[in-house]
């Protein structure tokens, strides 16, 4: 049973200092090795959070959410920052308009535990992954905390874990904070 979709009313929360202190979105760009000649997805990018700073670094963000509000807030964010390296995609995380393997690294922030079918992402990913690329994507860990949705929605990480590597070659498992988690999956041919 997929979790409810977060509220676009509810975006500016998301952007909340308190959140740095579970995962801070350097971490994510070192994480996943970011660089000026990058092209980064942001599949469920919500208000930027993560995009913004990317942004900064890549090449090109692509920016994918369902909503239109989002992505408007997301926009003004990014104009706010004077960042205009992201392209906006409204669009289902399970079928972007991104070109086949045109994505050197992407990310998947807190948005997986709203998909009913995880499979379809995960081939969506894999569609979209240039052939050395690396796909991260963060989750909150089956554990009560203050933050995050409620324990019933969240993905285990060993469960994840295990769905990831029927979908890829290589699967690594990190943890940023105790209730959050990251997954970063990899095709087989490096």
């Amino acid at each position: 049973m997929a979790g409810h979709r977060f509220h676009h009313s509810k975006a500016e929360k998301l952007l909340n200092p308190k959140r740095r202190e579970l995962i801070a979105p350097e971490e994510v760009v070192s994480l996943l090795h970011i660089s000026e000649r990058d092209v980064v997805a942001d599949l469920g990018a919500g208000n930027g959070y993560f995009t913004v700073p990317i942004a900064k670094v890549a090449k090109t963000v692509y920016a994918v959410d369902v909503q239109q509000e989002m992505l408007a807030f997301l926009q003004q964010h990014a104009e706010k920052e004077g960042v205009e390296n992201i392209a906006y995609i409204l669009s289902d995380v399970t079928a972007t308009t991104i070109p086949s393997q045109s994505v050197d690294q992407g990310l998947m922030a807190f948005v997986l535990h709203e998909v009913a079918d995880r499979e379809a992402v995960f081939a969506e990913i894999a569609r979209i992954m240039k052939p050395n690329g690396a796909f991260l994507l963060i989750e909150w860990e089956a554990v009560e905390s203050d933050m995050g949705p409620p324990i019933h929605e969240r993905i285990p990480s060993q469960q994840l874990m295990d769905e990831a590597k029927a979908a890829f070659a290589h699967v690594e498992l990190v943890h940023f904070h105790p209730s959050v988690y990251g997954v970063i999956v990899k095709h087989g041919h490096q």
